[in-house]
């Protein structure tokens, strides 16, 4: 079973929270907290109340299953530029420079291991069954 949370308009820029968001790809959730936790960029904070936050849907939609037994890593984690305000910053000789203040919407996927494994299994039999047919 997947979970999924995004988190919008976030105020940096795409390529900043980009960097953060590839050192915690396709890790297991208790090493991606870790790193994040221990990460001094800006945008490690908000990735790591975004990753709890997946943590939190993914006990909601399964209540029954232990959170310690699932085995949950992160399947995916995509950054996207968001809306950007822009401001005029006065230059000499009365000209004016445009500033870009850029934001990103951060969509991550979480999942577990044990069911990516079960899916397989169950692929390679549907597999199996055609050939053998």
């Amino acid at each position: 079973m997947e979970a999924v949370a995004k988190l919008n308009n976030v105020p940096t820029s795409a390529r900043k929270m980009r960097m953060v968001a590839d050192m915690i790809r396709g890790q297991r959730v208790n090493r991606a907290l870790n790193i994040l936790k221990f990460e001094s960029k800006e945008g490690a904070a908000r990735l790591e109340k975004l990753l709890l936050s997946a943590i939190a849907n993914w006990q909601s939609k399964n209540e029954d299953e232990r959170l310690e037994d699932a085995d949950l890593f992160i399947k995916s984690i995509t950054v996207d530029g968001g809306r950007m305000l822009k401001r005029l910053r006065p230059a000499p000789q009365g000209r004016a420079h445009r500033i870009r203040k850029r934001s990103n919407h951060v969509t991550l996927v979480i999942a577990s291991k044990n069911e990516a494994a079960v899916t397989a299994d169950v692929v390679e039999e549907v597999i199996n069954e055609t050939e053998n047919n």
